[in-house]
């Protein structure tokens, strides 16, 4: 099946703070907000959602296609992708600009604040599907990109009859009511996490049950609850994997989107998909960077079945 993920290939900017954020905002004061957080250390790492979500796809056996732009930095990035197996045809460069990058600082309770830089990213909107021969994909993930690209990749998707899964995470900040009312009804999947589908109610005006209604599948990621998954009505509680140690948690909800989908391509029951998800969630947050975990298939059961009970089914994996 060629599955497709549209999205976001990006450095990342690791930095650590050693206090908690909470203690320097002042809810009072939020209309002249003005702060400055001292790092004790940063990291580069690779990253962008597209090619994070590829990344423990390709973990799980999977061969997804990664369509994106990036810039003239891009070279060593596209050597690890490939050295590490993940398709780099569909990702063009484009000359004179830099590869998008992810500046992002997590305090001592794991909370984070981020700012993107678009970079290559912009110019996204200027390639579609077709002009890329990708209009017979099977499956089409539209993940953080240009907005614009974003919203022109789910309408063609609907023009050419593509089934597509919906991930705008840390690009709702810039989409509009109208954006994700023109994007979000007709999609196959809708995936969100907690905060996230309330800003969704916010932008649009629509309860949960209205959201539930305007797509088949809508994931909802819930931290340390889990997660649950909304199938034609029927709703699947996914519990969280145990976490040996949280280093990072950056890229946790992109290694669960991997996982998830991963999964799904194997044809695994939804409970068995989501819990798959979980336990890649669990895996990139005991690692720092966004792709730095690994497990081979053996090691992956023996500790699905540490937290779930055994599964012999996850042999359909790769």
């Amino acid at each position: 099946m060629s599955f497709v993920i549209t999205g976001s290939v990006a450095y990342d900017y690791l930095m650590r703070y050693p206090g908690l954020y909470r203690d320097q905002i002042l809810p009072d004061q939020l209309d002249k907000i003005s702060l400055s957080f001292l790092a004790e250390s940063m990291r580069k790492e690779r990253g962008g959602v597209a090619a994070n979500i590829a990344y423990t796809m390709k973990l799980l056996g999977a061969d997804p296609i990664v369509f994106a732009t990036v810039g003239q930095d891009f070279g060593d990035y596209r050597r690890w992708m490939e050295e590490n197996g993940l398709r780099t045809d569909h990702i063009v460069e484009i000359p004179n600009e830099f590869t998008a990058s992810f500046f992002v600082g997590s305090d001592q309770e794991q909370n984070q604040i981020a700012i993107f830089y678009t970079g290559a990213m912009a110019h996204a909107r200027h390639y579609t599907l077709e002009s890329r021969g990708l209009a017979d994909a099977q499956v089409v993930l539209i993940s953080p990109n240009d907005p614009g690209a974003m919203l022109d990749y789910a309408q063609e998707c609907r023009r050419l009859g593509i089934p597509y899964a919906y991930d705008p995470s840390q690009q709702l900040a810039r989409l509009s009511g109208e954006d994700l009312a023109a994007s979000i009804p007709g999609a196959t999947y809708l995936l969100c996490n907690e905060y996230e589908i309330s800003m969704v109610q916010k932008k649009t005006g629509w309860s949960l049950d209205e959201i539930r209604r305007q797509v088949n599948i809508l994931v909802m990621t819930l931290g340390k609850e889990g997660s649950v998954i909304y199938v034609d009505g029927v709703e699947h509680r996914i519990p969280p994997a145990r976490v040996h140690k949280s280093v990072d948690p950056t890229g946790a909800g992109d290694a669960y989107r991997g996982g998830l989908f991963a999964a799904v391509l194997a044809g695994l029951p939804w409970e068995v998909a989501g819990r798959v998800a979980a336990l890649c969630g669990a895996y990139a947050l005991e690692h720092a960077g966004t792709s730095n975990h690994r497990f081979t298939p053996a090691e992956f059961a023996a500790r699905y079945a540490e937290n779930f009970g055994p599964e012999p089914r996850l042999d359909r994996l790769g």
